[in-house]
Protein backbone atom coordinates (compact mmCIF):
# COMPACT_ATOMS: atom_id res chain seq x y z
CA UNK A 1 0.00 0.00 0.00
CA UNK A 2 1.09 3.56 -0.68
CA UNK A 3 1.64 5.45 2.56
CA UNK A 4 0.30 8.78 1.27
CA UNK A 5 -2.93 7.22 -0.06
CA UNK A 6 -3.43 5.29 3.15
CA UNK A 7 -3.05 8.42 5.26
CA UNK A 8 -5.55 10.28 3.08
CA UNK A 9 -7.99 7.39 3.41
CA UNK A 10 -7.78 7.26 7.21
CA UNK A 11 -8.11 11.04 7.37
CA UNK A 12 -11.29 10.94 5.25
CA UNK A 13 -12.71 7.96 7.17
CA UNK A 14 -12.27 9.60 10.57
CA UNK A 15 -13.39 13.02 9.35
CA UNK A 16 -16.56 11.56 7.83
CA UNK A 17 -17.24 9.62 11.02
CA UNK A 18 -17.00 12.82 13.06
CA UNK A 19 -19.11 15.01 10.79
CA UNK A 20 -21.63 12.97 8.77
CA UNK A 21 -24.40 11.01 10.47
CA UNK A 22 -24.83 7.54 8.90
CA UNK A 23 -27.84 7.37 6.58
CA UNK A 24 -29.65 4.62 8.49
CA UNK A 25 -29.51 6.63 11.72
CA UNK A 26 -30.64 9.79 9.94
CA UNK A 27 -33.64 7.93 8.49
CA UNK A 28 -34.51 6.51 11.91
CA UNK A 29 -34.45 10.00 13.44
CA UNK A 30 -36.64 11.33 10.63
CA UNK A 31 -39.12 8.50 11.23
CA UNK A 32 -39.08 9.20 14.96
CA UNK A 33 -39.73 12.90 14.30
CA UNK A 34 -42.81 12.05 12.23
CA UNK A 35 -44.13 9.67 14.89
CA UNK A 36 -44.01 12.18 17.74
CA UNK A 37 -46.99 14.43 18.50
CA UNK A 38 -47.01 17.70 16.60
CA UNK A 39 -46.19 20.61 18.90
CA UNK A 40 -44.76 18.31 21.57
CA UNK A 41 -41.33 18.70 23.16
CA UNK A 42 -40.18 15.32 21.81
CA UNK A 43 -40.84 16.38 18.22
CA UNK A 44 -39.22 19.75 18.82
CA UNK A 45 -36.13 18.07 20.30
CA UNK A 46 -35.81 15.67 17.37
CA UNK A 47 -36.23 18.60 14.99
CA UNK A 48 -33.28 20.35 16.61
CA UNK A 49 -31.22 17.15 16.36
CA UNK A 50 -32.05 16.79 12.65
CA UNK A 51 -31.24 20.43 11.95
CA UNK A 52 -27.91 20.08 13.76
CA UNK A 53 -27.04 16.93 11.80
CA UNK A 54 -27.87 18.68 8.53
CA UNK A 55 -25.65 21.66 9.38
CA UNK A 56 -22.77 19.34 10.33
CA UNK A 57 -23.09 17.57 7.00
CA UNK A 58 -23.13 20.83 5.05
CA UNK A 59 -20.23 22.47 6.87
CA UNK A 60 -18.24 19.28 7.56
CA UNK A 61 -18.02 20.22 11.23
CA UNK A 62 -18.43 17.76 14.15
CA UNK A 63 -21.87 16.32 14.89
CA UNK A 64 -21.26 16.86 18.60
CA UNK A 65 -18.86 18.94 20.68
CA UNK A 66 -17.81 15.67 22.32
CA UNK A 67 -16.08 14.02 19.38
CA UNK A 68 -15.68 10.86 21.43
CA UNK A 69 -13.01 8.22 21.85
CA UNK A 70 -11.88 6.40 18.73
CA UNK A 71 -12.36 2.66 18.37
CA UNK A 72 -11.18 0.93 15.20
CA UNK A 73 -11.43 -2.59 13.86
CA UNK A 74 -9.06 -3.49 11.03
CA UNK A 75 -9.83 -6.58 8.98
CA UNK A 76 -6.76 -7.44 6.90
CA UNK A 77 -4.29 -10.12 6.04
CA UNK A 78 -1.74 -10.47 8.86
CA UNK A 79 1.25 -8.81 7.21
CA UNK A 80 3.14 -5.53 7.47
CA UNK A 81 0.12 -3.65 6.10
CA UNK A 82 -1.50 -3.58 9.53
CA UNK A 83 1.37 -1.49 10.91
CA UNK A 84 0.99 1.00 8.06
CA UNK A 85 -2.74 1.28 8.77
CA UNK A 86 -2.19 1.88 12.48
CA UNK A 87 0.39 4.57 11.74
CA UNK A 88 -2.01 6.19 9.25
CA UNK A 89 -4.81 6.20 11.85
CA UNK A 90 -2.51 7.90 14.36
CA UNK A 91 -1.40 10.49 11.80
CA UNK A 92 -5.01 11.23 10.83
CA UNK A 93 -6.05 11.62 14.47
CA UNK A 94 -3.24 14.06 15.15
CA UNK A 95 -4.10 16.14 12.06
CA UNK A 96 -7.84 16.23 12.76
CA UNK A 97 -7.23 17.13 16.41
CA UNK A 98 -4.96 19.98 15.34
CA UNK A 99 -7.70 21.19 12.96
CA UNK A 100 -10.37 21.05 15.66
CA UNK A 101 -12.40 18.30 14.00
CA UNK A 102 -11.55 16.08 16.97
CA UNK A 103 -11.63 17.49 20.50
CA UNK A 104 -8.67 16.80 22.80
CA UNK A 105 -10.25 13.83 24.58
CA UNK A 106 -7.30 11.83 25.94
CA UNK A 107 -6.24 12.39 29.54
CA UNK A 108 -3.37 10.45 31.13
CA UNK A 109 -4.86 9.22 34.45
CA UNK A 110 -1.44 9.02 36.12
CA UNK A 111 -0.65 12.70 35.53
CA UNK A 112 -4.17 14.11 34.87
CA UNK A 113 -2.70 15.91 31.85
CA UNK A 114 -4.41 15.99 28.49
CA UNK A 115 -2.09 14.56 25.84
CA UNK A 116 -3.34 17.21 23.44
CA UNK A 117 -3.47 15.03 20.32
CA UNK A 118 -5.83 12.16 21.24
CA UNK A 119 -2.89 9.76 21.38
CA UNK A 120 -2.03 8.15 24.71
CA UNK A 121 -1.70 4.88 26.60
CA UNK A 122 -3.93 2.37 24.72
CA UNK A 123 -5.51 5.29 22.85
CA UNK A 124 -6.80 4.95 20.22
CA UNK A 125 -8.12 1.43 20.54
CA UNK A 126 -7.19 -0.39 17.32
CA UNK A 127 -8.12 -4.07 17.03
CA UNK A 128 -6.80 -6.26 14.21
CA UNK A 129 -8.79 -9.20 12.88
CA UNK A 130 -7.21 -11.62 10.37
CA UNK A 131 -9.20 -11.45 7.14
CA UNK A 132 -8.60 -13.27 3.88
CA UNK A 133 -10.09 -10.67 1.61
CA UNK A 134 -10.19 -6.92 0.97
CA UNK A 135 -8.85 -4.74 3.77
CA UNK A 136 -11.62 -3.07 5.74
CA UNK A 137 -11.32 -0.44 8.45
CA UNK A 138 -14.26 0.31 10.76
CA UNK A 139 -14.17 3.41 12.96
CA UNK A 140 -16.45 4.51 15.78
CA UNK A 141 -16.30 7.75 17.77
CA UNK A 142 -18.16 7.12 21.03
CA UNK A 143 -18.98 10.02 23.32
CA UNK A 144 -18.22 10.00 27.03
CA UNK A 145 -21.81 10.63 28.08
CA UNK A 146 -23.11 7.54 26.32
CA UNK A 147 -20.14 5.50 27.52
CA UNK A 148 -21.04 6.42 31.10
CA UNK A 149 -24.48 4.87 30.55
CA UNK A 150 -23.00 1.54 29.44
CA UNK A 151 -23.26 -1.20 32.04
CA UNK A 152 -22.81 -4.89 32.75
CA UNK A 153 -24.97 -7.35 34.69
CA UNK A 154 -24.08 -10.70 36.25
CA UNK A 155 -26.95 -13.17 36.35
CA UNK A 156 -28.83 -14.28 38.33
CA UNK A 157 -29.75 -10.89 39.77
CA UNK A 158 -32.33 -10.91 42.51
CA UNK A 159 -33.04 -7.16 42.43
CA UNK A 160 -34.44 -7.53 38.89
CA UNK A 161 -35.76 -11.05 39.41
CA UNK A 162 -33.57 -11.88 36.44
CA UNK A 163 -32.51 -15.48 35.99
CA UNK A 164 -29.99 -17.05 33.66
CA UNK A 165 -32.25 -17.04 30.61
CA UNK A 166 -33.41 -14.71 27.84
CA UNK A 167 -36.16 -13.30 30.05
CA UNK A 168 -33.45 -12.34 32.52
CA UNK A 169 -31.49 -10.76 29.66
CA UNK A 170 -34.56 -8.76 28.61
CA UNK A 171 -35.00 -7.43 32.13
CA UNK A 172 -31.35 -6.34 32.29
CA UNK A 173 -31.42 -4.48 28.99
CA UNK A 174 -34.62 -2.64 29.89
CA UNK A 175 -33.19 -1.77 33.30
CA UNK A 176 -30.15 -0.22 31.58
CA UNK A 177 -32.48 1.96 29.50
CA UNK A 178 -34.55 2.91 32.53
CA UNK A 179 -31.48 3.77 34.60
CA UNK A 180 -30.11 5.97 31.81
CA UNK A 181 -33.32 8.08 31.85
CA UNK A 182 -32.26 10.04 28.76
CA UNK A 183 -28.71 10.62 29.97
CA UNK A 184 -26.20 9.79 27.27
CA UNK A 185 -28.30 11.80 24.80
CA UNK A 186 -31.35 9.70 24.02
CA UNK A 187 -32.74 8.41 21.77
CA UNK A 188 -30.05 5.80 22.16
CA UNK A 189 -28.88 2.75 20.28
CA UNK A 190 -28.07 -0.36 22.31
CA UNK A 191 -25.29 -2.80 21.53
CA UNK A 192 -25.61 -5.91 23.68
CA UNK A 193 -23.47 -8.97 24.32
CA UNK A 194 -24.90 -12.01 26.07
CA UNK A 195 -22.12 -14.14 27.55
CA UNK A 196 -18.37 -13.77 27.22
CA UNK A 197 -16.24 -12.55 30.09
CA UNK A 198 -16.22 -9.09 31.64
CA UNK A 199 -13.66 -7.71 29.19
CA UNK A 200 -14.87 -9.30 25.96
CA UNK A 201 -18.49 -8.48 26.79
CA UNK A 202 -17.94 -4.74 26.47
CA UNK A 203 -15.91 -5.01 23.27
CA UNK A 204 -18.39 -7.35 21.58
CA UNK A 205 -21.31 -5.17 22.70
CA UNK A 206 -19.66 -2.20 20.99
CA UNK A 207 -19.10 -4.35 17.91
CA UNK A 208 -22.88 -4.72 17.64
CA UNK A 209 -23.20 -0.95 17.21
CA UNK A 210 -21.60 -1.24 13.76
CA UNK A 211 -24.67 -3.10 12.53
CA UNK A 212 -27.06 -0.90 10.56
CA UNK A 213 -30.42 -0.27 12.18
CA UNK A 214 -32.33 -1.87 9.30
CA UNK A 215 -30.54 -5.21 9.35
CA UNK A 216 -32.06 -8.42 10.72
CA UNK A 217 -30.26 -10.61 13.22
CA UNK A 218 -29.48 -13.97 11.57
CA UNK A 219 -30.62 -15.71 14.76
CA UNK A 220 -34.45 -15.82 14.90
CA UNK A 221 -34.29 -15.98 18.71
CA UNK A 222 -32.09 -12.89 18.99
CA UNK A 223 -34.05 -11.07 16.27
CA UNK A 224 -37.22 -11.58 18.30
CA UNK A 225 -35.50 -10.37 21.47
CA UNK A 226 -34.24 -7.26 19.68
CA UNK A 227 -37.76 -6.39 18.50
CA UNK A 228 -39.27 -7.03 21.92
CA UNK A 229 -36.76 -4.88 23.79
CA UNK A 230 -36.99 -2.11 21.18
CA UNK A 231 -40.78 -1.96 21.43
CA UNK A 232 -40.89 -2.17 25.23
CA UNK A 233 -38.14 0.43 25.71
CA UNK A 234 -40.09 2.92 23.61
CA UNK A 235 -43.13 2.33 25.83
CA UNK A 236 -41.22 3.68 28.83
CA UNK A 237 -41.98 7.25 27.63
CA UNK A 238 -38.47 8.46 28.53
CA UNK A 239 -38.17 10.07 25.10
CA UNK A 240 -35.51 12.23 23.46
CA UNK A 241 -33.07 13.63 26.03
CA UNK A 242 -35.30 12.15 28.76
CA UNK A 243 -37.95 14.82 28.22
CA UNK A 244 -40.75 12.38 27.42
CA UNK A 245 -42.03 10.96 24.16
CA UNK A 246 -42.41 7.83 22.08
CA UNK A 247 -38.77 7.51 21.02
CA UNK A 248 -36.38 6.33 23.72
CA UNK A 249 -34.24 4.02 21.57
CA UNK A 250 -33.63 3.90 17.83
CA UNK A 251 -32.38 0.33 17.74
CA UNK A 252 -31.29 -2.72 19.72
CA UNK A 253 -28.54 -5.01 18.42
CA UNK A 254 -27.70 -8.19 20.30
CA UNK A 255 -24.86 -10.66 19.89
CA UNK A 256 -23.66 -13.65 21.88
CA UNK A 257 -20.35 -15.07 23.08
CA UNK A 258 -19.57 -18.39 24.70
CA UNK A 259 -19.57 -18.16 28.48
CA UNK A 260 -17.93 -20.02 31.34
CA UNK A 261 -20.49 -22.25 33.13
CA UNK A 262 -20.03 -20.23 36.32
CA UNK A 263 -20.62 -16.85 34.60
CA UNK A 264 -23.56 -15.28 32.82
CA UNK A 265 -22.95 -11.66 31.83
CA UNK A 266 -25.22 -9.26 30.02
CA UNK A 267 -23.28 -6.26 28.75
CA UNK A 268 -25.00 -3.16 27.36
CA UNK A 269 -23.05 -0.61 25.36
CA UNK A 270 -25.27 2.46 25.25
CA UNK A 271 -24.72 4.81 22.33
CA UNK A 272 -26.28 8.24 21.81
CA UNK A 273 -28.36 9.34 18.81
CA UNK A 274 -25.09 10.55 17.25
CA UNK A 275 -23.78 7.01 16.79
CA UNK A 276 -20.80 7.82 14.58
CA UNK A 277 -19.48 4.78 12.73
CA UNK A 278 -18.32 4.02 9.23
CA UNK A 279 -16.51 1.20 7.47
CA UNK A 280 -14.27 1.75 4.46
CA UNK A 281 -12.93 -0.92 2.12
CA UNK A 282 -9.46 -0.19 0.77
CA UNK A 283 -7.91 -1.00 -2.57
CA UNK A 284 -4.51 -2.63 -2.83
CA UNK A 285 -2.99 0.85 -3.07
CA UNK A 286 -4.64 2.10 0.09
CA UNK A 287 -7.35 4.41 -1.24
CA UNK A 288 -11.03 3.98 -0.35
CA UNK A 289 -12.79 1.97 -3.05
CA UNK A 290 -16.18 1.78 -1.34
CA UNK A 291 -18.07 2.55 1.85
CA UNK A 292 -19.76 -0.32 3.66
Amino acid sequence: METSLLRESMYELIRRTSTVLPQDILQALQGAYRSEDEGGIARETLGIILESASLSNETRLPLCQDTGALLAFVQARPDSTVFLIEDAIHDAIRSLTHEGILRQNCVDPSTEKNTGDNIGPSVPQVHFEPHDGPTRVSVMLKGGGSENMSTQYSLPLQSLQAGRDLEGVRRCILDAVYQAQGQGCAPGILGVCIGGDRASGYLLAKRQLFRTLDDTNPSPVLASLERTVHTTANQLSIGPMGLGGKTTVLGVKIGIAGRHPACYYVTVSYSCWATRRYTAELSGKGDICRWL
